[in-house]
């Protein structure tokens, strides 16, 4: 199996995590996903009245000097690493 299709196994694995994952887990997901299909920040930052996007947005912003390869291995390692602490709870 590729790279690319395991990331897309481990997106799909993604949506079946626990509710009680935390928003910063969730933030560093949503920052290697952008990377790994988008690629680097193509937006501006959305204004201090919108915390959530703009949460979001840094947390792209914040992994816009990975590779996609990169991102998509991060992201992969990510995934598991929740899966394990949530089969763990």
């Amino acid at each position: 199996m590729g790279l690319k299709e395991e990331f897309e196994e481990y997106a799909e694995k993604a949506k079946t995590l626990p509710e009680n994952t935390s928003n910063e887990d969730k933030l560093i997901l949503y920052g290697l996903y952008k990377q790994a299909t988008v690629g680097p920040v193509n937006t501006s930052r959305p204004g201090v009245f919108n915390q959530r996007d703009r949460a979001k947005w840094d947390a792209w912003k914040a992994v816009e000097a990975k590779s996609k390869d990169d991102a998509m291995s991060d992201y992969i390692t990510k995934v598991k690493q929740l899966q394990e602490a949530a089969a763990a709870s």
